[in-house]
């Protein structure tokens, strides 16, 4: 019965051994979760799995938030888990993964590059009006007179230039500075002086002539427009054919039919020949623009010209 009872107590100090062998080989540790909000908890676990700390204590993330360090690393040095909000970027390029849609993360991220902005002067040129004042006395037989040559002006105007991937997204005009106001141009209807010996029919063939310097109508032709981006002119040097510096509302290409320094009026506008084209041929004119999208804006149209005086 003695030798009963001693082998009683040793198997409880056995069993009492294990469970404190148990205990000390569990380690508990204090580890410290900032959820996205800015809220700190400290919990104690004897877990290393960050995902596994988070269910343990019932914490779950959204498809917005993510974890410092990863869900599936091991907890080991800080016990710090920092519960962040993902950026526009990493949600996008999560949702469009999940489409199944097979793209390259470089290509997701050109998509989502940085937008910069630059503060732009440029010079633009203000054109002129036409004003036309009638003195033909009621006569249907009259001929227009320049009594005033027009002038553009021209006015600083600053942009502000949105940028993504070196292209222009956005443009805002902050503010505009006349240098130069615009000068009118004076046109008078007068009644058709006609020579002795000259018929009628005589002067209108005259009044009709191509010549480039006869400061007469020249006939219909199709203006279109064109910048200085390699796009139109296959380089970007802003410079003409004759050697200028492209200037809008002032320069326009056209054929060789019209020598350079020619002035011609285009929808009661004055322009100036000092460009040519691979393109410019016959009764064609390219109106120079200070951007490739008001070209663009002008498209094509079909004008009368006439050679000013």
């Amino acid at each position: 019965m003695k030798n009963v009872k001693i082998i009683c107590v040793c198997l409880i100090l056995l069993m009492l051994s294990g469970v404190g062998v148990m205990a000390v080989t569990t380690q508990r540790n204090n580890v410290k979760i900032t959820l996205a909000n800015g809220y700190e908890m400290t919990v104690l676990t004897s877990k290393t799995k960050v995902s596994d700390i988070l269910a343990e204590n019932g914490i779950i993330l959204t498809e917005e938030e993510k974890t410092t360090p990863g869900l599936e690393d091991e907890l080991t040095e800080g016990k710090t888990i920092a519960i962040t909000n993902k950026s526009v970027q990493e949600v996008q390029v999560a949702k469009i993964s999940e489409e199944g849609i097979q793209v390259s993360l470089e290509d997701l991220l050109k998509n989502y590059s940085p937008i910069t902005e630059k503060i732009v002067v440029e010079q633009v040129a203000i054109p002129f009006e036409t004003i036309t004042k009638d003195a033909s006395d009621g006569s249907t037989d009259t001929k227009n007179k320049v009594i005033k040559q027009g002038e553009d002006g021209l006015k600083e105007v600053t942009y502000k230039v949105k940028y993504q991937n070196n292209t222009e997204i956005e443009k805002t005009v902050l503010s505009e500075k006349i240098i130069k106001e615009p000068v009118d141009k004076i046109v008078q209807v007068q009644k058709k002086a006609t020579s002795r010996g000259t018929t009628t029919s005589r002067a209108t063939t005259t009044e009709e002539t191509t010549d480039a310097t006869s400061g007469k109508s020249i006939g219909v032709y199709k203006i279109t427009g064109y910048c200085s981006c390699s796009k139109c002119c296959g380089k970007a040097t802003g410079r003409t054919a004759s050697g200028t510096v492209a200037t809008a509302g002032r320069t326009v290409a056209a054929s060789a039919a019209l020598p350079y320094g020619t002035k011609v009026n285009i929808n009661g506008h004055t322009y100036t020949v000092e460009d040519r084209g691979g393109a410019i041929k016959g009764n064609k004119i390219d109106i120079y623009f200070s951007s490739h999208a008001q070209a663009l804006a002008w498209g094509v149209k079909y004008l009368p010209v006439e050679i000013v005086e």
